[in-house]
């Protein structure tokens, strides 16, 4: 498999990942964590996780996710707060209620919900 680097702000350092990477979802979708009570919109995707360390190994060893795998920028909300989550593709599956997501920041980088997504304003896209 042919392998890349590239350089992620977060981490602050370069990354090893593999030249291409199936993701499961895309910018827009809502999704909703696995394991815990939360749902987000995506706004970014790693192909790998591109973190810190620090993040990382806070994460309980028996929970941690594998690095080799797409990670998702969330706006994320639950029942008390609205926040940016990172999170493995491995943790998310589909919002089976699918309607919006309520967060501060949404409007700053999505146009409009239709069809059980989100739109990305047009000038942030290429």
């Amino acid at each position: 498999m042919e392998r890349a680097e590239f350089f992620s702000n977060q981490a602050g350092r370069m990354i090893d990942a593999p030249r291409e990477t199936r993701t499961r979802f895309g910018i827009g979708d809502v999704v909703r964590h696995r394991l815990f009570d939360f749902r987000g919109v995506v706004f970014d995707i790693d192909p790998v996780f591109a973190n810190s360390e620090e993040w990382y190994e806070s994460i309980p060893e028996d929970l941690r996710p594998n690095r080799d795998q797409p990670f998702y920028h969330l706006l994320a909300e639950n029942e008390d707060s609205s926040y940016v989550a990172y999170v493995s593709q491995g943790n998310l599956v589909a919002d089976p209620k699918g309607g919006p997501v309520e967060h501060p920041t949404l409007s700053q980088l999505f146009e409009q919900f239709k069809d059980g997504r989100y739109r990305m304003r047009r000038s942030l896209t290429h």
